[in-house]
């Protein structure tokens, strides 16, 4: 059975392009036939997988796709953009429209409307969370909805004490992550020795720097830059907790790997997603009270390995074979 997965850009550095090509090599290593196409050329190429067994393709032209695609089995898009561009091709083929992001975000967004107007003309329209899905349904008359989690590439044998005084933020260091938010938090909640590691690079982090001075926390938020993927397990190993202070999520890796080392996070509210892994949770922008639970579980180590071991439990349900397993059921219940 064929599977293609098609995004706007397969190559480049990001949370949807990481998960297409975990799925595309654990069903190809069921023995599908997988392949994952790219729309348009990245200017600097990540390879996610060292030996592929699934195909990679560029379809920079619209006329390629035809030859490109396979007769028949499924053809997963993986955001609305792609949905939009790939109407009127494979038409043979089971068509499935993913959605990255939450309900919360898509509603501020074109996003609702191209999920309105296309998702319900597919055979099945797959969303992050049971909640997700659930309001998509409600709100946009869906009658197509599945909840399909992201899966965590690998299950850590170790997980953390829990001893080492720092707090870990993880992303890129953009504006929707609100890294400011945290900074802030941070500073209101916490005493010498704790620390904040920010991890991840990007245009916010001269601005950061300076709320960090203003804040009198520069000498304790730690800029430690981009962190190479398979140096992340030893983050998570020291850090004592996680603070996802995002303005929207959909289920965000970063959550599901701190959990599955046993690191429990302060997230705001913000999506079904962030809340299927049932942090410490806080209504969305609300700083002071990210601060008084961060506050709460520094304070606290039995706190921080109750909480831990709870979202170490959750987070087993996102292991990549269970997640795999959920894909074949919807491809079997596509197809019956």
């Amino acid at each position: 059975m064929s599977v293609t997965f098609a995004c706007i850009d397969a190559d480049t550095l990001g949370g949807i392009q990481q998960i297409t090509h975990t799925l595309a090599q654990g069903l190809a290593e069921r023995g599908y036939d997988v392949r994952v196409i790219g729309l348009q050329r990245t200017e600097a190429p990540f390879r996610y997988v060292e030996h592929p067994l699934y195909t990679r393709h560029l379809v920079a032209k619209d006329g390629k796709l035809d030859k490109i695609l396979p007769s028949d089995g499924f053809l997963v898009m993986t955001s609305p953009g792609v949905v939009t561009r790939l109407a009127g091709h494979g038409s043979g083929l089971r068509r499935i429209g993913q959605y990255h992001g939450s309900y919360e975000h898509a509603r501020g967004t074109w996003h609702l409307g191209s999920i309105r107007r296309h998702y319900g003309q597919l055979d099945q329209a797959v969303f992050l969370s049971e909640a997700d899905a659930w309001q998509f349904a409600e709100h946009t008359l869906l009658p197509n909805t599945w909840a399909m989690p992201n899966p965590l590439r690998e299950w850590p044998a170790r997980v953390s004490t829990l001893t080492t005084p720092r707090v870990l933020g993880v992303g890129r260091l953009a504006g929707v992550k609100r890294f400011d938010r945290l900074i802030t938090a941070f500073a209101r909640a916490s005493a010498p020795p704790w620390e904040l590691h920010l991890i991840g690079d990007g245009p916010e982090e001269e601005r950061l720097r300076a709320h960090a001075r203003h804040e009198g926390v520069a000498d304790r938020v730690i800029f430690r830059g981009r962190v190479h993927a398979a140096d992340m397990p030893a983050e998570y190993d020291d850090a004592a907790l996680l603070g996802l202070s995002s303005e929207h999520e959909g289920l965000p890796l970063v959550l599901l790997e701190a959990a599955a080392h046993g690191v429990p996070a302060v997230a705001f509210d913000v999506s079904g997603g962030v809340r299927s892994v049932a942090p410490a949770l806080v209504a969305p922008g609300d700083v002071d009270g990210f601060a008084v639970r961060l506050g709460a579980l520094m304070a606290s180590y039995d706190e921080r390995r109750r909480l831990g071991a709870a979202v170490r439990s959750q987070a087993a349900g996102f292991r990549l074979d269970r997640v795999l397993d959920r894909w074949e059921v919807l491809f079997s219940h596509i197809t019956r």
